[in-house]
């Protein structure tokens, strides 16, 4: 095991008199929806990438992502996860080290795995994939109504079902979802956002990836917001129309524009060092040939996930190979204790994350 100690967020837990001080000022929640954690930990799957009916194309397909060692296919999948966060954050969920990351929810699909984690409450009434406000208080609206997030929290997401999820009306945060249209097009680049937006003649529920993170980027650079969610979604698409070499190359652009992402972050003065990234999927998917393209209560592997974060207070551990449990519901906890706010709603703990230096507990108590 590495030589580091645990930093406990526990509530109601002894509190020494001198307490580590949280760097993190700002937090970026980053989801790609249906994602497994074999493809993020173990790269392309020798059973699909060679399989015509899911991979068209698998010389090419092959050429672009396989190897035949499982450290260096990851690394040609996702590069940024495997050549920064592997240095530089965390990155939990390696199911072969028995390091696990599950849902709560029973269910396994999107809205039920999202609200978990924006609530940290896997409510058994939350059951489908519908346009229905969502009664629970998610970690974005109770952050937007604390002094200095007030008009600084905002989600742009692919999916056009997260609106309903936030609960954009009560939550009252900035929330932009499919296609719908950029406010304050004054701007150059929104503008064209919108017009290419205007020409997309077949719109689906879900947006193209790119534009959600362009829309998010020029919204970031612009306002500077200091909680952002940022929601992609084709890799669940392209996973239940069986397009496996689509599903890899959905996920290889996400990685792209989270380490473009990252690049930004760490060249802007407002959130330079004081910015954590937190990175993870709503559900996981079916763990044989047979069932990875669609997932289900039903379907074994549905509720394993995965989790990555970077950022000033996490210590550069790279993948988490110690056995460990975590839940979806314990991230929005773990968000607020980052930022040194409290979140009681029903919410699960937050995570137990290494720290280096000396044994110390930090308690929710102490937390402003």
């Amino acid at each position: 095991m590495k030589a580091v100690c645990f930093l406990f967020f526990l509530a109601g837990s002894f509190i020494s008199s001198a307490q580590p001080t949280l760097k993190t000022k700002n937090i970026i929640i980053i989801t790609t929806d249906g994602f497994r954690w074999q493809e993020v930990f173990t790269g392309a799957d020798s059973l699909l990438i060679t399989n015509e009916k899911y991979t068209a194309d698998t010389s090419f397909t092959k050429q672009m992502y396989w190897d035949d060692s499982p450290e260096k296919r990851r690394k040609k999948l996702m590069p940024f996860f495997w050549n920064v966060i592997a240095n530089k954050g965390q990155l939990y969920g390696n199911r072969f080290f028995n390091n696990r990351v599950n849902m709560k929810n029973p269910y396994k699909i999107s809205y039920p795995g999202y609200n978990e984690i924006l609530t940290g409450y896997a409510d058994l009434f939350v059951t489908k994939n519908r346009p229905v406000e969502n009664k629970n208080q998610n970690i974005l609206e109770y952050l937007n109504t604390q002094p200095g997030y007030k008009g600084k929290v905002a989600a742009f997401t692919s999916w056009d079902i997260f609106p309903y999820i936030f609960n954009e009306y009560r939550s009252k945060f900035h929330v932009n979802s499919g296609y719908e249209m950029l406010a304050d097009d004054s701007a150059i680049l929104t503008h064209k956002i919108n017009q290419v937006q205007e020409t997309i003649k077949e719109k689906t529920g879900t947006r193209h990836d790119l534009l959600t993170y362009i829309s998010a980027s020029e919204y970031l650079q612009a306002h500077h917001p200091r909680v952002l969610f940022l929601g992609f979604g084709e890799t669940d698409e392209e996973a239940h129309k069986g397009n496996y070499a689509a599903y890899l190359e959905k996920a290889a652009m996400a990685d792209k524009m989270i380490g473009d992402l990252f690049s930004y972050i760490q060249s802007d003065t407002f959130y330079k060092n004081t910015t954590t990234i937190i990175i993870t999927t709503d559900h996981g998917r079916g763990n044989t040939a047979g069932t990875w393209n669609t997932h289900s209560t039903f379907i074994n592997g549905s509720g394993q996930t995965w989790l990555a974060m970077i950022g000033p207070d996490i210590i550069p551990l790279g993948e988490m190979k110690e056995e460990q449990q975590s839940y979806g519901n314990q991230i929005a906890s773990t968000i607020a204790l980052l930022l040194g706010e409290k979140f009681e709603h029903r919410a699960g703990k937050p995570i137990q994350l290494p720290v280096d230096g000396k044994d110390k507990i930090v308690s929710s108590n102490t937390l402003r």
